[in-house]
């Protein structure tokens, strides 16, 4: 599954939300652009010394995308109350930065694209890019702050090019492709 071309925001989104919209399609793009021509073999390979591999950074980035969506639509009980996590949840949450040997990179990009789909539908939809939710009790979160659409959408842009930089880092070292350059 390939992303659209990252210059041609959703034709329902002018203004700001083309400009988010688009922001978010070119760091999509580069993202999965690590993964081309790649197997599920490949795509499982850990290349440095951290955990991340290309497809299960596309699932984590897949799954940050789809939760923090959530929250726009539903507030913090959308997400996990990152203070009751129990050991399963932790081991869960570890599962979903690996390519599992029951899943296949064109599956978690097909996911990855159903999630991106859901998201730019949103924007482009959404009433109100300033309403606010608070934010779910984490030890990251300054308690009782809250966090607006925008911001939302901000933080996923952020997440996924910070991500699209390890993807870089892991393909390179895996056989010497470059995203850019």
């Amino acid at each position: 599954m390939t992303f659209s071309d990252p210059s041609t925001p959703s034709p329902a989104a002018g203004g700001e939300r083309a400009d988010l919209l688009a922001m978010l399609a070119k760091h999509r793009h580069f993202l999965t652009f690590t993964t081309r021509d790649l197997t599920d073999e490949q795509a499982r390979q850990r290349t440095t010394v951290s955990e991340l591999c290309l497809g299960g950074l596309i699932k984590h980035v897949a799954s940050t995308e789809r939760n923090w969506v959530n929250f726009i639509v539903n507030g913090p009980s959308a997400m996990q109350d990152f203070a009751e996590m129990t050991e399963d949840d932790f081991k869960r949450r570890a599962a979903e930065f690996r390519l599992l040997p029951d899943e296949t990179l064109a599956g978690v990009l097909d996911d990855y694209a159903e999630v991106a789909a859901r998201t730019d539908g949103l924007v482009a939809t959404l009433p109100d890019l300033d309403a606010a939710h608070p934010l779910p009790q984490a030890p990251w979160f300054p308690p009782g702050e809250a966090w607006s659409a925008r911001r939302v959408l901000l933080h996923i842009i952020a997440e996924t090019a910070q991500h699209a930089g390890h993807a870089d880092i892991i393909r390179e070292s895996l056989d010497g492709a470059k995203s850019m350059g």
